[in-house]
């Protein structure tokens, strides 16, 4: 089956339509579905990966913590060891007359086994002796958590330990311990460095947590834990001591601010987590929590899902391959039964009506077929009926046109008989009234008295009657002409007509402009001057205005005569419309005006000279449209 298209444009086979609709059916549910299965298994791999980041930063707070709990244990096995040591250290402070400057710090150490190194503080938190030559001169006002503990330490009068610390100049475990000088001016610290055995049990390297966090999440390319100063803690046995004065600022200001913090580099695909791990104690002044920042890379997500995507377009592709090979027989047998009866409607449309519509399977090409059927059976009866009845319709026919033949003759003849009147009607009447208005006013000079005033208005009558002849003139000319409109000089036509009427005052300031009009444009100047002059009087006084206003020009005849009522503005350019009046004329000015304005393509319409006062005069206002530029 086709579709004939028009304009000559190429048939389309209705089967090509339908495996088109069903391809652009089933293809887009295959790529929405595919699409919606990706967004599925994204959102399922992205939430996996942020679990398995929250699992990871749990694993690695529980092992900081697992670890500074060891580490308590063995603070308290050195408190009394360190508790002891203080009794040598008051004990030179009093030899020296409590002048720091005077102690032999050596010789205490000595005492002590020389595994223990003292510290002297001054009020102000800096160490101002020490036998630890790299600490001196440390000032812990940068710190005000811990200064501000020391110095409590430091006024009181008893003995308080602190953690086990790494040292940051060489990277080793030692523990720290404080007790006030008996004056309260200083505060006396030692620092008992601990044994290799116990570094080996203790040291917190965590370098099986790394090893364990590094298999748990393959994400994770790095894990760094800092101190309280924002130093990197030891984290395998290959990385050596931290420099103190290397210091990384962000994890300071994590410590400083006790809260997380993440920093993605969309260039590189890595997030950068910072955890903090809060591990103080109010027993202890030094703040032994954790700064840990964990290094995550999004390569292996982002090929997972460029896998899954590459997947995803497979099998999409595999789909759409499937449907397309699906469409194209299912069409074809769709199809294949209006192609057959499409064949038989061809068939019996080139004249062969006793051709048989093949029978179909399926109920509806059942009905179609035994409809087709009989609407063949009533065909032809509609050809033998049309055929009876056509030599009927060619007499009618002809009769018709013979009737339309004599009428359209009788018409132009009567047309002409009808224009043959008019003419010596026009000619003959105008004829006789010009002869009979030039004896009339031979009569006016003649006579005198009532007799001369019954002569002047037969004169009016006779005037009247004349113009009544000169507007059907007018009229005649406008409905006959055929002729196109031309360029015509307003200005000129407005002064000549002015020349015309003497007797009265017209005020006209113009210029010359050009409109499309005809030879009779003039009419429209004699009809309203005369109007104007007829009511107002000889004493009326007259204003033309001119105004050009987008491609048309407007043109203004008003008078200050006894104006025109709000009751008849509406229906005075009607044919055969009269005034009120004694000088109400035939009916035909106005309407000769109406008629020519429209017919240049403008409109006209009448208004009061002052606006409300009907009784001050009368504005006609038309317009015209201009004439192009040369």
């Amino acid at each position: 089956m086709t579709v004939t298209g028009d304009g000559g444009k190429r048939p389309h086979r209705f089967g090509t339509h339908l495996l088109l609709v069903m391809l652009l059916v089933t293809l887009p549910m295959i790529g929405l579905i595919s699409a919606q299965d990706y967004q599925e298994v994204e959102g399922v791999l992205i939430a996996e990966e942020r679990l398995l980041r929250e699992q990871t930063e749990k694993s690695v707070m529980q092992s900081i913590h697992l670890v500074d709990a060891g580490m308590k244990l063995f603070d308290n096995t050195l408190n009394h060891e360190l508790q002891d040591g203080f009794g040598p250290f008051i004990a030179e402070y009093e030899r020296a007359g409590r002048d720091p400057g005077a102690m032999d710090l050596s010789r205490v150490q000595k005492e002590l086994g020389g595994d223990t190194d003292l510290y002297i503080i001054n009020a102000s938190g800096v160490i101002e002796y020490t036998t630890y030559p790299p600490d001196l001169g440390l000032d812990f006002r940068g710190i005000p958590s811990f200064y501000d503990r020391i110095t409590e330490i430091r006024l009181g009068d008893a003995f308080v330990a602190d953690r086990i610390l790494t040292e940051p100049a060489s990277g080793r475990l030692r523990k720290y311990a404080y007790m006030p000088s008996p004056d309260h001016r200083y505060l006396f610290e030692l620092g008992l460095i601990c044994s290799a055995i116990e570094t080996d049990r203790f040291d917190p390297q965590y370098q099986t947590l790394k090893k364990d966090l590094m298999q748990l999440n393959p994400a994770l390319e790095e894990i760094r834990i800092f101190d309280c100063y924002g130093r990197l803690v030891n984290v395998t046995d290959s990385e050596g001591p931290t420099d103190p004065a290397v210091i990384n600022p962000v994890a300071l200001a994590i410590f400083e601010e006790k809260e997380g913090r993440t920093m993605t580099d969309p260039v590189t695909g890595r997030s950068i987590r910072y955890i903090f791990v809060d591990l103080s104690t109010p027993d202890y002044p030094s703040d032994t929590s954790r700064v840990v920042e964990l290094i995550y890379t999004t390569v292996p997500l982002d090929a997972r899902l460029t896998e899954m995507w590459f997947t995803h377009v497979l099998v999409a592709v595999f789909a759409s391959l499937i449907a397309c090979c699906i469409a194209f027989p299912v069409s074809r047998r769709i199809t294949r039964p209006i192609q057959e009866i499409v064949d038989d409607v061809n068939t019996i449309a080139r004249g062969d009506l006793e051709h048989q519509i093949r029978i179909s399977t399926g109920t509806e090409f059942t009905h179609l077929e035994e409809s087709i059927g009989a609407m063949v059976n009533s065909l032809k009866g509609n050809i033998e009926r049309l055929r009876a009845s056509e030599e009927t319709t060619r007499e009618y026919s002809t009769r018709l046109s013979d009737l339309v033949r004599e009428r359209t003759a009788d018409l132009e003849e009567s047309g002409q008989t009808a224009a043959l009147y008019l003419d010596i009607m026009v000619h003959d009447i105008n004829n006789a009234n010009t002869i009979a208005i030039g004896y009339t006013r031979f009569l006016i000079d003649a006579l005198e008295g009532e007799r001369q005033e019954e002569a002047r208005k037969m004169l009016s009558r006779l005037e009247q009657s004349s113009g009544i002849i000169g507007s059907i003139t007018t009229l005649r000319e406008a409905r006959e002409s055929g002729a196109a409109l031309t360029r015509v000089d307003l200005d000129r036509i407005i002064r000549t007509q002015i020349a015309n009427h003497p007797a009265i005052r017209i005020r006209y300031g113009g210029q010359p402009v050009e409109v499309l009009a005809d030879d009779l444009l003039f009419e429209v100047f004699t009809n309203l001057l005369g109007n104007a002059e007829k009511f107002g009087g000889r004493d009326v006084e007259i204003t033309i205005r001119v105004e050009e206003r987008d491609g048309e020009v407007l043109v203004s005849v008003e008078d200050d005569g006894p104006g025109i009522p709000d009751t008849m503005k509406n229906s005075l350019f009607g044919r055969f419309q009269r005034g009120e009046g004694a000088l109400t004329g035939a009916g035909l000015g106005l309407y000769i005006c109406r008629m020519l304005i429209e017919r240049y393509g403008g409109s006209i319409r009448a208004d009061d000279r002052v606006a409300g006062r009907p009784e001050y005069g009368t504005a006609i206002h038309f317009s015209l449209p201009k004439a192009p530029e040369e």
